[in-house]
């Protein structure tokens, strides 16, 4: 096994290329993969980080650590007042789907024109951590809401399925940050104000999103004119830059409710790709939105451990298990010399 690290990362993309610089078969090294003595590992591009992104991821991190714990023993804030939002793009069919077949069964033939046919449609969604009571009931689900960036507007011309003039949806393929406006205060705002636990309007909502250009800056006069309104205190705050790891959307959650989309079968219309995908959405299980959090604060921990850095893997501590048990922790704990270490590092850069 000692061998196998004297081999370049290019020269063993494949058991194949694997076995042949090794000099044995290529069954003899599955054999040792399906032992465990070989490692099948998945390198993803990650995004490139200068310091100063390094920097406020840290910083971003330490901020979600409660001020009172810290230097003792430091604990991550509940985070039941923060709403992660951000935008996906969901396609009416994958370019590459697995199925399994039974042997001489016909397999399944689809066909475009290209795969720059396949109709896909663009959410904007919002989600907060679910709340649950003494008695572990969930009495919130933290479910905003996802909308469908798209129009309706009479069609122009008669075709063999409709006559002309019947309403039809159309994607917006171009979400300009005058849409995005629109969205927050149309639709998004209204939802949280109607949803939201009376017990928790009197703290500061926070709204994360990331720094893509179509976002509105966090003083946006129109939005914070809405969002101040009848007496709530809801404000925008953007995520680090090149940091999706610390969005519970792109964690999982937008990831699961693709794979929920998926198995409902493959939508006809667009209007199909937008019930099912909200259809999705509020099926998505409120145990399984509450343990994205906790993943998160897992993350977090690991930029703080790695000076802001993000070639780590996702921690796994069996989520599923402790909340069967009963045991699963509301906020993870970090070690108090991890966090020293991230502030003498700010300190320094």
């Amino acid at each position: 096994m000692e061998s196998i690290t004297a081999i370049p990362f290019q020269d063993r993309t494949t058991l194949e290329d694997l076995a042949r610089r090794l000099g044995v078969s290529k069954s003899h090294v599955h054999k040792h993969l399906k032992e465990g003595k070989i490692e099948r590992h998945l390198s993803a591009i990650k995004p490139f980080l200068t310091d100063e992104n390094k920097k406020a991821r840290v910083q971003h991190a330490l901020n979600m650590l409660e001020p009172s714990t810290i230097p003792h023993q430091p604990v991550f804030k509940h985070m039941y007042n923060v709403i992660h939002a951000d935008e996906k793009w969901y396609y009416r069919t994958r370019s590459n789907q697995k199925y399994y077949c039974a042997p001489g069964e016909e397999r399944p033939r689809r066909t475009y024109k290209s795969k720059s046919y396949i109709e896909k449609v663009m959410f904007f969604g919002g989600q907060s951590r679910p709340w649950f009571n003494d008695q572990n009931v969930c009495v919130f689900y933290g479910k905003i809401g996802i909308y469908a960036f798209v129009t309706t507007e009479p069609a122009k011309r008669k075709s063999p399925n409709r006559p002309r003039g019947t309403p039809i949806t159309k994607p917006i393929t171009s979400v300009t940050r005058d849409v995005v406006r629109r969205y927050l205060i149309d639709k998004m705002l209204p939802d949280i104000k109607a949803k939201w636990p009376a017990e928790g309007r009197h703290e500061t909502i926070w709204i994360q999103q990331d720094n893509c250009r179509s976002h509105i800056p966090v003083d946006d006069p129109e939005f914070c004119a809405a969002a101040q309104a009848d007496g709530w205190d809801i404000r925008l705050t953007c995520q680090p830059a090149n940091s999706p790891d610390t969005n519970v959307l792109d964690l999982g959650l937008f990831a699961a409710i693709q794979a929920l989309f998926h198995r409902s079968g493959m939508p006809k219309t667009i209007d199909e790709i937008v019930n099912k995908v909200q259809a999705a959405y509020w099926n998505f299980p409120v145990g399984r939105s509450n343990r994205v959090f906790l993943t998160l604060q897992g993350c977090l921990r690991e930029i703080l451990k790695e000076k802001g850095g993000q070639h780590y893997p996702v921690p796994h501590m069996k989520k599923a298990m402790l909340e069967r048990l009963g045991t699963l922790p509301k906020t993870l704990s970090c070690d108090p010399m991890i966090v020293q270490e991230a502030i003498d590092f700010l300190a320094s850069v």
